[in-house]
């Protein structure tokens, strides 16, 4: 048995980068990966050289899908602490410091009250948000009837 061919395996968001996300010259912001199942959409997005806890990072998710994630870049003081020394920065290739936003629209409606995000270490956002269901929407055969 094959993978199921059809018009979602073939999504490709629209994403729109601003601010230092649009200025990055190293590892891209934004980059989206998008996962749908029958209950959610999980979708993931590159933030490299982010820190959780210093960007003030932000993501908000609206009922028809519509995802906005906001957040600063800090840097330091150009100045590189390693195990055992502290360098000058003299080439910066990672984002600028300063405001940006990504924004982007899932492929159906949801349920904003119900996600879940996470703040992987390796700088990726990851997000679970529960799908609404309308009563017209077809309900998973191993479910209970609500």
């Amino acid at each position: 048995m094959g993978v199921e061919d059809n018009s979602e395996s073939k999504l490709k968001p629209s994403v729109v980068l601003t601010g230092s996300a649009k200025e990055s010259y190293g590892p891209p912001i934004g980059l989206v990966d998008i996962g749908v199942s029958q209950s959610a959409f999980l979708f993931r997005v590159s933030l490299p050289s982010i820190r959780s806890d210093q960007s003030q990072l932000k993501c908000e998710i609206q009922r028809d899908g519509k995802v906005r994630i906001q957040g600063v870049v800090t840097r330091g003081t150009g100045m590189l602490e390693g195990i055992s020394s502290k360098c000058e920065m003299k080439v910066e290739k990672f984002c600028s410091p300063g405001p940006f936003s990504i924004s982007f629209n899932l492929p159906g409606s949801v349920d904003p009250r119900l996600f879940s995000p996470k703040f992987r270490p390796d700088g990726i956002l990851e997000v679970v948000v529960m799908r609404s269901m309308n009563p017209g929407d077809p309900v998973d055969a191993g479910a209970p009837p609500s």
